[in-house]
């Protein structure tokens, strides 16, 4: 008997590895997002956190290019219109802010697990540009924890802090067009469940706050 192997056989090639999942965080004012990405860069360098551009002055203690972009209004302008960014929005009815969309889309590439830290507006547009990303609603405690802290960071006057809050009111009746709701009753804990959630370790549902409904239509515990 021949053991010749067939001249026309092949192996099959290993099939590519698909490309992670973009993961969305959005929540209301002040409900301590940039602390939860802050802890994540620090403790987690595997996930690269998407820079947003933005057209208002920096705060006390922000960097360039590593908090934001700051860029005068003509310069977002000229991005916009060029299509460089992934979704842009004005924000509290005066700042632009936006996230350039080339290197959110070569980190997903490059298997990398990337966070995309925006507000309402912008996971809308991303929803629409990106369906397959996870959105992640950062939820507070309560609402009276909402407006210490926002009361408590004092870096806005008695007018803006109405603004953020009226806003943040909005926000929060956004939940559930989330995949996901994390509380944030501590930033360490909630920082590594999203991080649990980016590895995919966490099925996407509703979690964390009592009376939550899951999306298969359960009730949270």
């Amino acid at each position: 008997m021949s053991t010749d192997i067939p001249t026309d056989a092949t192996t099959p090639s290993p099939s590519p590895r698909p490309r992670r999942r973009l993961v969305v965080l959005a929540g209301p004012t002040a409900v301590g997002k940039g602390a939860v990405s802050s802890y994540i860069r620090e403790h987690h360098p595997e996930v690269w956190l998407s820079v947003s551009a933005t057209t208002r002055p920096p705060r006390p203690g922000e960097v360039d290019g590593q908090h934001y972009h700051f860029l005068d209004a003509d310069t977002f302008s000229s991005m916009v219109e060029a299509g460089e960014f992934l979704e842009y929005a004005v924000v509290h009815g005066r700042n632009w802010y936006g996230t350039p969309r080339r290197a959110v889309e070569e980190r997903l590439d490059e298997n990398r697990p990337v966070l995309l830290e925006i507000d309402l507006a912008g996971a809308r547009q991303v929803r629409q540009s990106m369906p397959d990303a996870l959105f992640v609603f950062l939820a507070p405690p309560s609402w009276d924890e909402l407006v210490r802290r926002l009361v408590g960071r004092g870096t806005e006057d008695e007018d803006e802090r109405a603004r953020r809050l009226a806003t943040a009111k909005i926000e929060l009746a956004a939940q559930d067009e989330f995949d996901v709701t994390v509380v944030n009753d501590e930033v360490r804990r909630a920082a590594e469940e999203l991080v649990s959630l980016m590895d995919g370790a966490v099925p996407p549902l509703h979690h964390g706050l009592p009376g939550v409904s899951r999306r298969d239509g359960t009730a949270a515990p």
